[in-house]
């Protein structure tokens, strides 16, 4: 593994949240009730907002009760941040009320699209890197934090294809919305390894171009391969677990931005949740090896 400090400081997190904490993991609603009888030594886990927009009832009450124990993050799928459609004012009134009354350390949204004229596509979709969409974003960020009253993180997304359009590499384009909006980033190194084969460039390039500054969190998963006329593709289907290159990639990103909040995230058949831990423990362990504060 290649040496790849760099002399830079961290932004600091917010002050409830631990850079040192070891790795979290990703909150499904079959493991609610295990959770809360086990309490077993995890510390944190990361809730996908829109599960919890409910007034009341059996969720929103689980959640209370694991947010007494543990450290909680808010991780939104649905809030189509690079739309060109208006932003939604109704899911925003709800995602600061989930802020306010479950007090997250960490909220995040993913770059990208997933909405136009009102119809809503059942997936994330990159963005054209320009320097047009990118200002178009930044501004939408910008506008989402003085909504919800605080800082986000929006996370680079897996892609299978590229738009001609494109001005820039992904990396530069997600290190100046950052810059523009004043977000954080949420680094998700499989989805870097993602597009990184389905794309043809070296991921160290990638994480040597963020600042690291920026970075407030990283996100571990698993991935699938399909081949479509003779040439494969890898898909991000956070279905499996994280991979050899993808636990490189992580010590190398420990080596270049230090030590950050890391979740193990599994959405797609979904496994026991010792499962999850033992991942969240291997996570520790390349912490402990290659990790800096």
């Amino acid at each position: 593994m290649p040496n790849l400090l760099v002399d830079a400081v961290p932004l600091p997190l917010p002050a409830n949240a631990n850079a040192n904490a070891n790795a979290g993991i990703g909150l499904r609603a079959q493991h609610h009730s295990e959770l809360l009888e086990r309490s077993p030594a995890v510390p944190w886990v990361e809730a996908h907002s829109e599960n919890y927009f409910a007034d009341g009832g059996a969720h929103i009450e689980a959640l209370f009760k694991i947010r007494s124990r543990y450290s909680l993050s808010l991780h939104g799928v649905g809030l189509s941040v690079g739309s060109s459609d208006a932003l939604d004012a109704q899911h925003l009134k709800l995602l600061r009320r989930n802020i306010d009354r479950f007090q997250p350390m960490l909220v995040s949204e993913h770059l990208s699209w997933s909405s136009v004229g009102g119809r809503f596509a059942n997936d994330l979709l990159p963005l054209p890197y320009t320097d047009e969409a990118l200002q178009h974003v930044a501004n939408r960020i910008a506008n989402i934090q003085d909504a919800l009253g605080r800082q986000i993180l929006v996370e680079n997304v897996s892609s299978y294809l590229e738009y001609t359009a494109s001005q820039m590499p992904e990396w530069t384009f997600l290190a100046g919305v950052a810059t523009e909006a004043g977000c954080g980033i949420l680094l998700d190194l499989n989805n870097i390894y993602v597009a990184a084969r389905n794309h043809g460039f070296k991921p160290l390039d990638y994480l040597n171009a963020i600042p690291a500054s920026t970075v407030q969190e990283f996100h571990l998963a698993g991935y699938s391969a399909i081949n479509i006329d003779g040439q494969e593709i890898l898909i991000d289907t956070h279905g499996a677990p994280v991979c050899t290159a993808v636990w490189n990639l992580y010590a190398g990103a420990l080596q270049r931005f230090g030590t950050r909040p890391t979740l193990i995230e599994w959405d797609t058949d979904i496994p026991e949740l010792d499962v999850l831990i033992a991942e969240a423990h291997k996570a520790d362990q390349l912490r402990h090896q290659y990790g800096r504060a």
